[in-house]
């Protein structure tokens, strides 16, 4: 929540002129919201609307630094989840977690108004180990603190109340359902058999409901402590402790925080209770699911907007990976499928024409522009390696799901219906679950081999053991 290198430049308010309509609308709002005038502004370059301000306040002249958080860019337009985190992070901040200040939500634009807080994001870029560890150990604390609030206190800001441990064991996840349902526009057979394996396998006997933060591990930190835990958008009232250590091992994906284990026992030390790994375990594999349950509608109907490959990347090991837990639970070993010897159409002196094109012009850009170019070029990347190896794994794909299915599929889409109906049938007993892990395991392993250099920081991602 403090600009970072890959924001535009910093403007003064006499360049506001030449921004859309809607922005001059949202600083309008900011500066009537607080009483002052906006001096300095910064984009930050993501995937949905941020931005960085500095407004001089009329009362004092004193310089607040502020943070827009905008809504979900192309896909939510609604101000609820914001005024709902910024509910959440008013409770947060009674209770002495460090949290950035909210001072309101905007319709129009929708956003909400934070305090910027000073410190970095990621720990993985802290290269003193003794500070890293020192920051990871104070960020259990607050993540301690934060589960041991009342959860009444969150069910009078309108935060919903399990009715029972199986309600609050499946936390987000129906509501995650509901919309995916809603969106839904092709077959995904996948999602469908890891959500009916999360109905089938949910813990029934955890009582205790506290606040879990849900999207854990993310923090600002600086000189060994943490100076604000962020982004609570998707938290709620569940299962604490054993949700959120599996929200950071998630997050581990992308942002390395430090052994699991470690972290695990240490949380415990702290907290003085013991967690259940089997329950650390299954929300590893429920919370990793609203990943592609989020993404697969938004992946079938891209809008311009979006970075396609980012997205797809994300849905891929974010989906690969929670049934790799899946499968330590079931006992079930898996077998990645090799990579074919590449073959590369009519097509492919074009798309290694395109790859390079954007790569060249994206490197004598900056900022914004920099960003945009970027994810233009990582889609280039994604056809010039299908380009080459697609016709192949797709072969291989179909002959799999024809052994499954007893029947050879025409092609993908085919076989995607086809496969929906076998999950279906296999929802009363699940007796195919583990021929279905395996080949659903095997399909994402083939599709993250089409996306490999355009992974970055997901590249070679797993999760780690927790046991």
């Amino acid at each position: 929540m403090t600009p970072a290198t890959d924001a535009a430049a910093p403007s003064d308010a006499m360049d506001r002129s030449a921004l859309d309509e809607r922005w001059q609308r949202g600083f309008r709002w900011v500066e009537e919201q607080l009483g002052g005038t906006i001096t300095r502004f910064e984009s930050q370059a993501r995937w949905r609307p941020a931005w960085f301000l500095e407004l001089r306040r009329a009362s004092d002249g004193a310089t607040l630094p502020l943070y827009w958080r905008g809504a979900r860019g192309e896909f939510h337009r609604s101000t609820a989840p914001l005024e709902r985190e910024g509910r959440i992070l008013e409770v947060l901040e009674r209770n002495g977690v460090p949290v950035p200040h909210p001072y309101g939500v905007c319709e129009d634009p929708p956003g909400l108004l934070l305090a910027q807080l000073p410190g970095r994001f990621n720990l993985a870029t802290e290269p003193d180990p003794a500070l890293r560890a020192r920051t990871l150990d104070d960020y259990l604390h607050v993540l301690v603190r934060m589960h041991a609030i009342d959860a009444q206190e969150f069910a009078r800001e309108g935060i919903r109340m399990p009715a029972d441990p199986v309600e609050s064991c499946l936390g987000e996840l129906p509501s995650f359902v509901r919309e995916y349902r809603r969106a839904k526009n092709q077959p995904d057979p996948m999602i469908e058999f890891a959500v009916d394996w999360c109905l089938r396998n949910v813990p029934r006997d955890r009582a205790h409901v506290g606040f879990v933060h849900c999207d854990c591990g993310q923090f600002l930190f600086d000189e060994g402590r943490v100076t604000g835990v962020i982004d609570f958008e998707l938290a709620y009232l569940g299962d604490s402790a054993a949700a959120d250590l599996a929200g950071i091992r998630s997050r581990q994906l992308s942002e390395p925080l430090g052994d699991m284990r470690k972290i695990v026992a240490r949380y415990e030390e702290i907290s003085g209770a013991a967690v259940d790994r089997r329950a650390i375990d299954y929300h590893t594999v429920r919370f990793g699911l609203t990943n592609p349950l989020g993404l697969a509608p938004v992946l079938g109907r891209p809008v311009p907007e979006m970075n396609y490959a980012q997205y797809l990347a994300w849905y891929v090991v974010y989906s690969r990976c929670p049934l790799e837990v899946m499968a330590h639970i079931l006992g079930v070993a898996l077998d990645p499928p090799d990579v074919p010897e590449p073959e590369p159409t009519s097509s492919h002196t074009a798309t290694t024409f395109l790859a390079n094109a954007l790569e060249r012009l994206r490197d004598g850009r900056a900022g914004e522009e920099r960003y945009e170019m970027d994810r233009l070029y990582r889609v280039a990347q994604y056809l010039e390696r299908s380009d080459r190896f697609r016709a192949a794994l797709d072969a291989d794909d179909l002959a799999e799901a024809a052994a499954l299915l007893g029947r050879r599929p025409r092609d993908r889409a085919e076989a995607d219906v086809a496969l929906e109906e076998l999950v279906a049938r296999n929802a009363a007993t699940g007796e195919r679950d583990a021929e279905l892990l395996r080949f659903f395991h095997r399909r994402l392993c083939r599709e993250e081999a089409l996306l490999q250099p355009t992974l970055r920081e997901l590249e070679g991602a797993r999760m780690e053991p927790i046991d």
